[in-house]
């Protein structure tokens, strides 16, 4: 793709030299007119003149006398010393009515008879040269007056035109190119400054650019380009912790199977291979639960916020999710059931976000609740947010432990956990506008509310 000085320069210069070029031939054809109409004037009023002047009161021998003195100064005329070159290529006659030549200039052009039409007219002569004519008819003294002018007098005035227009536009075009273009080169310099230092920099480098002073149109672009660093760092530094958690967090489990193993290879009896095999089976599902939900953990936190997700029907998703943890609730000897206040417009949600929280916040409730206790899951709608609650028949929590458990890997009561349960709940509660609270109910138990901001398409 072209530089931006180059197309810039190509659209500058291109409507330059178009609207110059319409100036011109306008400027041509209005100079073309306006000669026409100056020199057909003079025409005219050169006949007048010699009408006037053939109009003197004189007897017979007067008049040729005075056409002899006419004839005899025009013949004399000598455009190089003391003239115009142009008075050779400018002629008149004058005949009588009877047809006789009575005054001409020596360029005049010869006509066998004189010319019956009067006004201006265009006329070639006998050696094929044109004239621009104006003939008069003077009935009253019975005479007739033909001015003329050779055509390439005035081919010649406009050729000086164009000379002195076209050419001294021409060559102030060019200057003025070569002037825009070191014009449009110092407007883009912050731009190239900002390319220079942006190849300049370390390819491993975040820092956000501080580039001043920098112009108005420059700084929305400084300023995306350091929030884009800003979220590049983010995300870099959420890989860093997941990395670190997770290296933290597997080290102790595979540490514990490989102790577990090494004790089934040292058993002595049928007795302790069971007992060290079931420990490696409970360590290698807990291990799995450690992964899953630290896979978790990496696919909801760099996720687009609310405004990305569509309309949904909650209840019809949460009736979806707890359908698909039934079974695994009824073969722990639980019962589940499902609470809905009223009716509920859609929101703007995902339902995936939706599935995951439920699904730990039931898994929470049934790792506590006694046997063939009852899970309670309601949803309703309280202001301006809705309402996703887990209630257990468990012992509770501790108010000292309340904050605790949201943090990572930090698991009470549980063994078996891994302690990020509640942590991907809340970052989905976050995600979805609303928050997550855990209450001891007065009848005995834990309840787990998510809010979800009710954020409907307006």
């Amino acid at each position: 793709m072209t530089s931006i000085r180059r197309r810039t320069l190509t659209l500058i210069l291109g409507l330059l030299f178009v609207g110059l070029l319409i100036m011109t031939v306008f400027n041509l054809h209005d100079s073309n007119h306006e000669i026409d109409e100056v020199y057909d004037a003079q025409l005219a009023q050169n006949a007048r003149l010699l009408q006037g002047i053939m109009r003197m009161p004189m007897a017979s021998k007067e008049h040729a006398e005075l056409y002899q003195a006419f004839n005899l100064a025009l013949s004399q005329a000598v455009p190089k010393i003391d003239g115009h070159p142009y008075e050779s290529k400018i002629a008149f006659q004058v005949w009588n009515t009877q047809g006789t030549l009575l005054v001409h200039t020596a360029s005049a052009p010869t006509f066998t008879s004189a010319p019956d039409t009067t006004g201006f007219s265009d006329v070639v002569d006998l050696n094929g040269r044109k004239w621009r004519a104006f003939m008069l008819d003077d009935p009253q003294y019975a005479l007739k007056i033909w001015v003329g002018e050779r055509d390439d007098v005035r081919a010649d005035l406009v050729d000086r035109i164009v000379r002195h227009t076209v050419v001294p536009n021409l060559l102030g075009s060019l200057v003025l190119a070569v002037v825009i273009w070191l014009a449009i080169g110092w407007g883009l310099k912050p731009l190239e400054n900002m390319a220079r230092t942006l190849r300049a920099r370390h390819s491993g480098s975040l820092e956000p650019l501080q580039m001043v002073p920098l112009p108005t149109e420059l700084e929305p672009m400084q300023a995306a380009l350091n929030r884009m660093l800003a979220q590049i760092q983010e995300v870099l530094g959420r890989e860093r912790r997941f990395i670190a958690d997770a290296a933290h967090e597997m080290r102790t489990p595979l540490a514990v199977l490989r102790v577990h193993a090494q004790n089934l290879m040292e058993s002595g009896s049928d007795e302790d291979r069971r007992e060290s095999l079931e420990h490696l089976i409970k360590g290698v599902d807990r291990t799995s639960r450690l992964v899953n939900q630290l896979l978790t953990m990496a696919r909801i936190e760099p996720q687009s916020m609310l405004s990305a997700t569509p309309c949904i029907d909650l209840e019809a998703t949460v009736r979806e999710a707890l359908v698909q943890l039934t079974p695994w609730l009824l073969s722990r000897g639980l019962e589940l059931a499902f609470d809905v206040s009223g009716p509920l417009s859609p929101v703007r949600a995902d339902p995936a976000a939706i599935h995951i929280a439920l699904n730990n916040l039931v898994t929470n409730a049934a790792n506590f609740s006694p046997p063939h206790g009852t899970i309670t899951v309601r949803l309703a709608k309280k202001g301006e947010h809705l309402e996703l609650s887990v209630e257990d028949e468990g012992p509770g929590i501790d108010e000292a432990d309340r904050e605790r458990l949201f943090e990572r890997f930090y698991s009470h009561g549980n063994d078996q956990g891994a302690g990020l349960g509640l942590t991907i709940v809340q970052a989905i509660a976050v995600r979805l506008g609303g928050s997550i609270k855990l209450q001891n109910r007065e009848s005995g138990g834990l309840r787990a509310t998510l809010e979800i901001a009710d954020n409907r398409d307006g």
